[in-house]
């Protein structure tokens, strides 16, 4: 099956964080006839490189077997770290950077990692701001998700 997905992180919509991410995850069935699920959520108080992971995460974690996955994100954090396999240096390097620093997010990077393994992904880097469709639906749900979160 091929699956579309268009996740986003969002820094703005809560006053007390930095925002949410969402993912809309876009296939067509085997009638032909297309289906959507969207996953979005709030956080409080957390980094923006965070909530641009929890994105694809959910949505990969939610695929039920072996997909052709087209990604679709601005975050070039997200994206360089697979195109330009920078997550292939980290492991290699006990998770340091080239400067031997620690990772930020390992948690999180093992955890997509283990999402995307049974999948054949292929990211696409949707240039924020810049009109393209793609992009912008990743921003709107990104930033609806941010907007729906409430504090108490």
């Amino acid at each position: 099956m091929k699956v579309k997905i268009f996740t986003d992180g969002a820094a703005k919509g809560n006053p007390e964080g930095p925002g949410g991410y969402g993912a809309i995850l876009q296939y067509v069935d085997s009638k032909g006839r297309l289906h959507e699920r969207e996953y979005s959520e709030g956080f409080p108080k957390t980094s923006n490189n965070r909530m641009e992971l929890m994105g694809p995460i959910v949505a990969l974690e939610a695929l039920n077997r072996p997909c052709d996955v087209e990604l679709y994100s601005d975050s070039q954090y997200l994206v360089k770290a697979f195109e330009e396999h920078w997550i292939d240096h980290w492991q290699k390097n006990g998770w340091k950077t080239s400067k031997k620093e620690p990772v930020k997010n390992v948690d999180l990077w093992e955890r997509l990692l283990a999402a995307k393994a049974p999948h054949n992904v292929r990211f696409y880097w949707v240039k924020g701001h810049d009109g393209h469709p793609e992009n912008e639906r990743c921003d709107t749900l990104a930033s609806n998700a941010a907007l729906q979160y409430k504090t108490e």
